[in-house]
């Protein structure tokens, strides 16, 4: 991930490390989540997996590390999935990349009402206005957030936006997988 640019700060960086990996991988992709681990204290309490993982030089190294988890289990809803998730204290966050379509807020007027949500996918789908969009969201124990949205239609690391507010709802999920 040596492409990716210096960020103002390391939940950032770890957010556009992720997006730069899955942007290698392509679209179509599942979901997939990330533990975020705080590199320096990985470099002691593990040192086999951190020299594994090539951290061993600690100039070159950003603060936190992004370890991919197990897969989502396919069939399963991502919002009930991520309520099964208890991470323990060595994980300083956790980030997920997910692709999805989505409508301009111009749209939003013309939604047929009393669609139930396969229908409404479908529809979704089907609008000739849709983009496909690749977020990853990450979260630290402590609240902060940032997300990464890439269109993939500019799909271009030059073309990825950033920001804590870009998609507050999943946000939302991943930071109640620290509550007790």
């Amino acid at each position: 991930m040596s492409n990716t640019p210096m960020a103002a700060n390391p939940l950032t960086r770890a957010v556009l490390e992720i997006d730069e990996y899955a942007s290698g991988l392509g679209w179509d992709q599942p979901a997939r989540l990330f533990a975020l681990v705080d590199t320096a204290r990985l470099r002691t309490q593990e040192p086999a997996l951190a020299a594994q993982l090539g951290l061993q030089d600690e100039s070159a190294v950003a603060a936190l590390t992004p370890i991919e988890q197990e897969e989502i289990p396919a069939g399963k809803a991502l919002d009930e999935f991520l309520a099964t998730i208890a991470w323990p204290d060595a994980v300083a966050g956790c980030a997920l990349t997910v692709e999805r379509l989505m409508l301009p807020p111009s749209a939003e007027a013309s939604v047929p009402e009393g669609l139930n949500e396969k229908k409404l996918a479908q529809w979704v789908a089907e609008h000739p206005d849709r983009q496909e969009v690749r977020m990853t969201v990450a979260v630290l124990r402590d609240g902060t957030r940032d997300s990464a949205l890439r269109l993939r239609e500019k799909d271009a690391p030059t073309e990825v936006l950033t920001g804590g507010a870009l998609v507050p709802g999943l946000a939302e999920a991943l930071s109640a997988t620290f509550e007790d």
